[in-house]
């Protein structure tokens, strides 16, 4: 090709080629450069491109690089293709100055072959790309395989192991304890469990924090674990763990785990600087196979852990078919407690509180009766006590409290300026309940009771001080008139100074006290027994208070009380508990004769 001539009229400006090749391009695909070093590189290919036109020989390979490095310089679009081609034809002759006959024929084929080696270079970055893609999406499946793996292992030390102790868990103890009492055999083998919970755990947690309760979970169980070697040990949850023991020749076996269990425990166990004693309560249950299932062992074993705990802990209890019955059955009772209140089952006898001075009956003592479907009438003591474990002696209380002031609203006064008053025991939940005073007050107006007619029995450790709120509910009743007893007076503190501050009327004399006065004169037992009454009478008259004998079965009793001037008595001497009806009776007869009881 001829070299060029001048042009008078302007300059060839490489320069401003490039500087409007890399405006056309700008903004076609990401460029990680900045305008002027897009302008230097691509002035790089403009010289290359001039040379390539003015070479002799011409040869248009030299556009197969450049495609490939416009690519490589992530100028690499279509659209960024097509505008290099279009300025390199509109443009770059006249910018440069290129003439003569050949130069439109080589710049034809030079823009071929840019355009091949451009296109190649994209299409050998695409599939670049996308075996990258499919190396990247095998090693993230191969990543994601054994994660998988990994994580369905793990959901395996987690499935069946306990993840702080690595214990065995309640799902592998079940199904270790499923298989001991299956297979050939059964009718030969026995199996065992000690159901163990450690004593005051919560104290642990409480005071010194969970992370110092769970060291002391992780250092217990690596105790059994030693110990018990040979023998499957689990930890359920919490504090508990269990340990199954198979193929037993009787309890003997199994109670030797268990001692084995609280000897591992005893030495004190230093966790993150503190020393903690540790001990434990356990449950122990041995069987038969052939008369076991997982659900019946598992719980006899956890009632028999109560039972231990209920001793005082720090030892085993093995199980007792006949106890666990006695509870079932005392469970059903207090379960069906709340329907027999609302069926109208519970009923009051009444049994008779007599003066000793002129032997006239001063007031009653309203006791509760169950009339049980099945079980007939029940006593007292047969449910009372479940009634307070439960809570249910609140309802309980308020019913006998509502239907005794009913009843005795009614009674006629024996001849005398008021009848008698009627004495209502009041468990510690109900003296410790809020509203004690409004539930008395409105149940007093609904009735129609007197507030003097109405006495309320209290225990001593119903009242362990002389201030709070049960002193204050009582003093309120007491200034509105109501009568406030003490109940089994002796069987607690028997301590008379606090009762100086207590808004207290009467005592009530425990009946293991009068028991003693049935024996000879002559026996320094009864003299003994008899001198503790007439002390206590004495003291309690002075601090202006009036004293009830409880438990007096005989007239010798009733003499013998009346002497060292005890007030009033109960007492089967005096009558059983019956209905209404009976005090009724009782308070006619005393209108028209004399008194039962005539002192000499």
């Amino acid at each position: 090709m001829a070299d060029p001539t001048p042009d008078t009229g302007s300059r060839p400006c490489p320069g401003s080629f490039a500087r409007a090749w890399a405006k056309a391009v700008s903004g076609t695909s990401y460029l990680p450069v900045t305008q002027e070093q897009l302008e230097t590189f691509l002035q790089g290919l403009t010289d290359r491109l001039a040379a390539a036109l003015r070479a002799e020989p011409f040869d248009p390979r030299a556009g197969h690089q450049i495609g490939i490095d416009l690519v490589t310089a992530h100028i690499a679009s279509a659209e960024g293709l097509g505008r290099t081609v279009e300025v390199i034809q509109l443009r770059l002759r006249h910018d440069l100055d290129l003439v003569g006959d050949e130069v439109d024929d080589r710049l034809a084929r030079l823009l071929a072959t840019v355009a091949t080696g451009y296109a190649r270079a994209l299409r050998d970055r695409t599939l670049d790309a996308q075996e990258s893609l499919r190396r990247a999406a095998m090693v993230a499946r191969a990543q994601a395989e054994r994660a998988l793996r990994e994580s369905e292992a793990r959901f395996r030390h987690q499935a069946t192991h306990d993840p702080l102790t690595d214990l065995p868990n309640r799902t592998l103890f079940t199904d270790r304890l499923t298989a001991a009492l299956a297979g050939p055999g059964r009718a030969d083998r026995r199996v065992g469990l000690c159901f163990l919970d450690l004593d005051r755990f919560k104290v642990v947690n409480d005071s010194l924090g969970h992370h110092v309760g769970d060291a002391l979970l992780v250092a217990v169980a690596q105790r059994l674990r030693e110990a018990l070697d040979g023998h499957l040990v689990a930890r359920l949850g919490g504090d508990e763990f269990v340990v199954l023991v198979e193929r037993t020749r009787g309890t003997d076996d199994v109670v030797r785990v268990a001692e084995a269990a609280l000897r591992a425990l005893d030495p004190p166990a230093v966790v993150d600087g503190h020393e903690l004693t540790v001990s434990a309560s356990i449950g122990i249950v041995e069987r038969p196979v052939a008369d076991a299932t997982p659900s019946d062992l598992m719980r006899a074993a956890d009632s028999t852990l109560h039972w231990a705990k209920a001793a005082g802990g720090a030892r085993w209890e093995l199980f007792d078919a006949d106890r666990n019955q006695q509870e079932l059955a005392r469970y059903a009772l207090s379960a069906a407690i709340p329907t027999a209140l609302e069926r109208g089952e519970f009923y009051l006898d009444y049994q008779p509180l007599t003066s000793l001075r002129d032997g006239h009956l001063t007031g009653v003592e309203a006791l509760m009766r169950w009339r049980h479907p099945e079980l007939g009438e029940l006593r007292p003591d047969r449910f009372i006590g479940l009634a307070e474990e439960t809570g249910l002696i609140v309802p309980l209380g308020g019913w006998v409290l509502a239907d005794a002031a009913r009843e005795a609203e009614g009674w006629p006064t024996g001849g005398r300026p008021l009848a008698p008053f009627v004495s209502v025991n009041l468990a510690v939940r109900q003296v410790h309940r809020p509203g004690l005073v409004r539930q008395v007050l409105g149940l007093l107006e609904r009735t129609g009771l007197p507030p003097e007619r109405l006495q309320l029995e209290i225990t001593e450790s119903a009242m362990m001080s002389t201030t709070g709120e049960p002193v204050h509910a009582l003093r309120a009743l007491a200034e509105v008139g109501v009568r406030i007893a003490i109940d089994d007076f002796g069987t607690g503190y028997s301590n008379l100074a606090y009762l100086r501050d207590l808004p207290v009327t009467e005592l009530k004399v425990a009946g293991n006290f009068v028991a003693g006065l049935r024996g000879s004169p002559a026996d320094p037992k009864t003299r003994t027994d008899e001198r503790i009454l007439a002390s206590l009478v004495s003291l309690a008259h002075a601090l202006e208070l009036t004293v009830t004998a409880e438990g007096v079965e005989t007239a010798a009793q009733a003499e013998r009380l009346r002497a060292i001037g005890c007030d009033a008595a109960q007492g089967w001497f005096f009558g059983r508990p019956g209905p209404a009806g009976q005090i009724v009776d009782r308070l006619d007869r005393e209108r028209q004769t004399a008194p039962i009881f005539t002192p000499r």
